[in-house]
């Protein structure tokens, strides 16, 4: 998931030097606040910025991992595309106020886990 580090320098990363593995926890760390605090105020202009910046990320990720320069193994890279495809949809429906986000909170959380945990997901 080497694509979160050019997410990183839209205001999401730090000039600390930091491994490939800390930028992308540190956007999703930063995302999923954004979800979290949307979903508590429930307010939809918050909602739909913070779902729009989660579709962003899940986008960049998606088409790193599609590529066939990406070094993570074919079962974990289809499980995280798999991911990225329902995080995506369901974005999608809860910006159209269709349905909750905090799903979309439970998948970034695994995915941070993972990163922690030295896995992909």
């Amino acid at each position: 998931m080497n694509a979160v580090s050019s997410f990183a320098g839209h205001g999401y990363g730090s000039s600390v030097v930091r491994t490939p593995r800390d930028a992308e926890y540190d956007v999703f760390s930063r995302i999923t606040r954004m979800l979290r605090q949307a979903a508590e105020d429930k307010n939809g202009a918050d909602v739909i910025a913070a779902v729009h910046k989660n579709n962003q990320l899940w986008t960049i990720l998606a088409a790193d991992l599609a590529s066939a320069g990406n070094g993570l193994p074919d079962e974990v890279r289809g499980g995280l595309l798999s991911l990225a495809s329902f995080s995506l949809r369901h974005g999608h429906r809860a910006m159209a106020r269709k349905a909750a986000i905090e799903p979309l909170i439970d998948v970034n959380m695994a995915v941070m886990r993972g990163l922690r945990q030295g896995g992909a997901a």
